[in-house]
C-alpha cells in the first residue's frame, strides 16, 4: 500500500496548479490530505473518481477552512468522520478509514502561530489527540496517522533551529509532546529509515524566497504504530510537488 499524505493548502487551488495531472501520474493507493479549504460539494469529487479513488470528506463548518480528507483507491470497511469532540469536529480535523483491521488517519494538526490563544488550544489539543490515539488503540491497533502535525521535532528538522527556538512549531513543549508521543509506541516513517538525512523539509514560508533556497521545516509525518514497523517498505518527502507551501509525504508498507 502507498500512502501519501500532502496539506494542499486549498484544494481548488492545488487543482489549478497541476494536482490531478500529478496525481495520476504518482498514482498512491490512499491519499490523506489536510487543509482542503472546501465543503464537500465543492470537491473536485468527478475528477478524483475518474482516477479511481473513493472519496470522503470531513470539513470545516467555517467556510474556506482547515477540511481533511481521504481518497483511496480500495473501498474502506469504515470510514469514521471526526473525534466526536464537537471543539475540534466543527474545525474539521481528522478523518479515518478502516481497511479491515488496519486504519488510515488524515489529520491536521492545529497552528498556533496567529496567537497565544490558538497556541494554547494547539497545547490543549494535542493532549487530547493523544489520549484520543491511546484509546482508539484498544479496537484499532494497527494505524497510519499521515497529517501536518504543524511540529518540526528535533532539530534536524528545520532550517534554524536557532532562530525559531521561540517561535510555533518548534518551541520545547511542543517538541517534548512529539518525543512522549514517539515514545509512546509510535514510528516516525521518514525519519526511522532516513535517520542522518538533512535538508529534508516539507513546507516553506511562501516569503523570503524560502523554498528555493531550501529554508524549510519538516511538519508532516505519516506515523506508524510499533506493531507496524516492520512493515514499512520504504519513506520519503516529494519536494518537487509544487501544488502548495507544503509538499508530500510517502510511505510504503506491506499490508
Amino acid at each position: 500500500m502507498k500512502i501519501i499524505s500532502y496539506n494542499v493548502n486549498g484544494i481548488r487551488a492545488a487543482v489549478a496548479k497541476g494536482f490531478l495531472d500529478w496525481l495520476e501520474k504518482t498514482n498512491p493507493d490512499v491519499v490523506c490530505l489536510q487543509e482542503t479549504k472546501a465543503q464537500p460539494d465543492q470537491m473536485p469529487t468527478l475528477d478524483f473518481q475518474s482516477l479511481g479513488y473513493h472519496c470522503y470528506y470531513f470539513s470545516a463548518q467555517k467556510k474556506g477552512y482547515s477540511g481533511v480528507a481521504i481518497l483511496t483507491k480500495q473501498e474502506p470497511t469504515h470510514v469514521e468522520y471526526g473525534m466526536n469532540m464537537e471543539k475540534y469536529d466543527s474545525e474539521g480535523r481528522l478523518i479515518r478509514a478502516d481497511f479491515g483491521d488496519f486504519s488510515v488517519i488524515s489529520v491536521y494538526h492545529p497552528s498556533g502561530t496567529s496567537g497565544d490563544h490558538r497556541q494554547s488550544f494547539k497545547m490543549q489539543w494535542l493532549d487530547d489527540f493523544h489520549h484520543y490515539i491511546k484509546q482508539l488503540e484498544q479496537t484499532r491497533p494497527k494505524l497510519a496517522i499521515c497529517g501536518d502535525f504543524n511540529i518540526a521535532h528535533e532539530p534536524i528538522d528545520i532550517h534554524d533551529p536557532k532562530g525559531n527556538a521561540k517561535n510555533s512549531g518548534f518551541l520545547p513543549e511542543e517538541r517534548e509532546w512529539m518525543s512522549e508521543f514517539i515514545k509512546d509506541g509510535f514510528v516516525d516513517t521518514f525519519r526511522f529509515l532516513n535517520p542522518d538525512s538533512k535538508h529534508q523539509y516539507s513546507w516553506w514560508t511562501y516569503r523570503f524566497n524560502a523554498r528555493s533556497n531550501n529554508k524549510g521545516w519538516r511538519i508532516d509525518y505519516i506515523m506508524l504504530t510499533k506493531n507496524l514497523e516492520k512493515k514499512l517498505i520504504s519513506a520519503s518527502i516529494m519536494p518537487g510537488a509544487v501544488h502548495s507551501d507544503h509538499c508530500p509525504v510517502f510511505a510504503e508498507l506491506k499490508i
